[in-house]
């Protein structure tokens, strides 16, 4: 009774085979009897009722048939593939090519790169640090005594009781204070993280410039010098600018640096609260408690830190009023820089 099937089979599948002229007949063929439900399927799952003593041969009777449609088959596709001139398959080679979209460096990458290049060439190298701070390099080695009001300036991402997602990148300053003798002249650009609302002008997850420059006879005017010197390269020579006292627990005297308003210059509005000023980065000598946290000798040595948001100083110098635009990824936005 098997042996029929395997000639009928074989029989049927010679006359469909020569009747192929697309590859919708190829595909009905290899359903019919290559799928899992198709006949030659159907065949091995009848070879289960046959006798212990016929099983042997017709399970090798089974295996050529299989072997030889498939040839058969795989060698009629080959040609059907080829020789298809449908028209969906056609390539009008006269149709102008494809363009390839060239992607490039996002704006606050660009941003970050320019204020590297400028405090570069003042001699100052790049250092780095972990997002994943402990409270000791955030904090308390900062000036932040535990339970100290300071610590409620910056809204707090905590992973456990003495680990957080660092609120800025001025624990990589003790890093490398710990781990280099004066003089240290250095940026940390990177991630931070505050536990904020988002909104306009604030935004969980942004980035910041921190620097620290410590030797002998360091000077607040030449923070100042310095200062200036990056906001005239970066804004423009005829830049207005101006020195405020502030207070930051890790410099003493601390100070905030303002430059006139690019919407309304000088003059007022919502932006700059109608003072004509925006702030740009903050400023101090470091504060002798923290030197005592990296065995520098305060009596010899004196030093100068300062930090600006990468968002804040994007925002001013295009002309932008909304700090999400840079993580929103439209591309309408991006290809403009």
């Amino acid at each position: 009774m098997l042996d029929n099937k395997i000639s009928e089979i074989k029989n049927s599948f010679t006359a469909d085979i020569k009747s192929v002229s697309s590859s919708k007949d190829i595909e009905d063929i290899r359903i019919k009897y290559f799928s899992r439900n198709g006949l030659i399927a159907q065949l091995f799952e009848k070879l289960k009722d046959a006798s212990k003593e016929d099983k042997p041969e017709l399970g090798k009777k089974l295996n050529l048939l299989r072997n030889d449609l498939t040839l058969q088959f795989d060698t009629v596709k080959d040609k059907i593939i080829l020789s298809d001139t449908s028209k969906e398959n056609i390539i009008d080679l006269t149709l102008p090519g494809n363009e390839f979209v060239i992607g490039s460096k996002h704006l606050l990458t660009q941003t970050l790169d320019e204020i590297k290049s400028i405090f570069k060439g003042l001699g100052f190298s790049v250092a780095g640090g972990p997002e994943l701070e402990s409270d000791y390099y955030n904090f308390e080695s900062l000036n932040f005594p535990a339970d100290h009001p300071a610590r409620d300036m910056q809204d707090t991402f905590f992973i456990s009781k003495d680990f957080l997602l660092r609120t800025h990148t001025t624990p990589v300053q003790i890093r490398l204070m710990e781990k280099q003798a004066p003089p240290v002249r250095a940026i940390m650009p990177g991630r931070v993280y505050r536990n904020e609302a988002v909104s306009a002008r604030s935004y969980c997850m942004f980035h910041q410039v921190d620097g620290i420059y410590v030797d002998t006879d360091v000077t607040f005017a030449e923070l100042k010098g310095t200062l200036i010197s990056f906001a005239k390269q970066f804004y423009g020579a005829n830049l207005k600018y101006r020195f405020r006292p502030s207070f930051f627990p890790f410099t003493e005297p601390s100070a905030e640096m303002d430059i006139t308003c690019y919407l309304c210059h000088g003059k007022g509005c919502k932006i700059c609260k109608n003072t004509g000023w925006l702030e740009i980065l903050g400023c101090g000598m470091v504060d002798p408690n923290v030197f005592k946290y990296v065995n520098y000798d305060s009596e010899k040595y004196t030093g100068y830190a300062f930090g600006m948001g990468i968002e804040r100083i994007a925002l001013l110098k295009y002309g932008l009023t909304d700090i999400r635009i840079f993580f929103d990824n439209d591309l309408r936005f991006l290809k403009q820089f």
